[in-house]
């Protein structure tokens, strides 16, 4: 379906790694255009059906895939192609007919209470996450704009000999700042340099925006109460194994 020559790679995938991450790619693409083929059956069923006028359809998934980017693999680090995941909704009660498209950093835990907001569902106090169906009907934006992501231990393909760590970062619209154990780590001006090329961390010039984000950063680890300490505190809290490597194994 897609031919992995013709391809037009990321400038941030190494030279070396180009012809693999051709292939890789192309059968990505292909796995991508199966799932519109399903999705637009699903749509097309729900019309026949009578069902598409009460029937939110959301479409999502849990990571992205790095397929070469900065030379890693797969998920984990906290790159845009690692982290960004595609969020669509269908059928919203309320929202505008016409497809927009809007700047929100939805993350995991925002998912339950978008779906019960959009569906007019009590949302319990316990939920840790945003409530963005308001924002879908073109109400108020409920985020501070920023997100946080994290890597509470590296784990399958992100080794520490490949250089997998812990971390702590946030993603606003413009900037990911990320901090390892040492301190801070990545630092990347998301609209200036979109392949994420050049880390910013330390360089004159920043010093008050890394600040900034590095005060962001803190204040939602205080909300969440994570401590952001060293990977064996949680395998050991949690009762996880490690495999040779130092890191938790993929479920055979």
């Amino acid at each position: 379906m897609f031919t992995p020559a013709r391809l037009k790679l990321p400038a941030n995938i190494p030279e070396h790694l180009h012809n693999t991450a051709r292939t890789r790619m192309a059968g990505y693409y292909a796995h991508c255009s199966a799932l519109d083929d399903c999705l637009g059956k699903l749509r097309a069923t729900l019309k026949e059906t009578g069902s598409e006028q009460n029937t939110i359809t959301i479409f999502t998934s849990d990571h992205g895939d790095l397929l070469g980017s900065q030379g890693g693999w797969n998920k984990q680090q906290p790159y845009d192609e690692s982290i960004r995941v595609p969020f669509l909704v269908h059928g919203a009660p309320g929202a505008k007919s016409k497809a927009r498209k809007l700047d929100a950093l939805i993350n995991s835990e925002d998912i339950m209470p978008t779906i019960l907001g959009l569906c007019g569902v009590a949302i319990p106090q316990s939920v840790e996450g945003l409530d963005y169906s308001g924002y879908v009907r073109v109400g108020k934006n409920p985020s501070d704009g920023a997100t946080m992501i994290s890597c509470v231990a590296p784990f399958g393909q992100w080794t520490r000999k490949m250089g997998g760590r812990e971390y702590r970062g946030i993603r606003t619209l413009r900037y990911t700042y990320v901090r390892a154990l040492k301190g801070p780590w990545l630092l990347f001006d998301n609209k200036k340099d979109p392949a994420q090329l050049k880390n910013l961390i330390g360089l004159p010039g920043v010093a008050t925006l890394q600040k900034e984000l590095d005060a962001i950063l803190r204040r939602k680890l205080a909300e969440a109460n994570d401590q952001f300490l060293p990977a064996e505190e949680y395998i050991r809290k949690w009762g996880y194994t490690v495999d040779a490597n130092g890191t938790v194994p993929y479920d055979p």
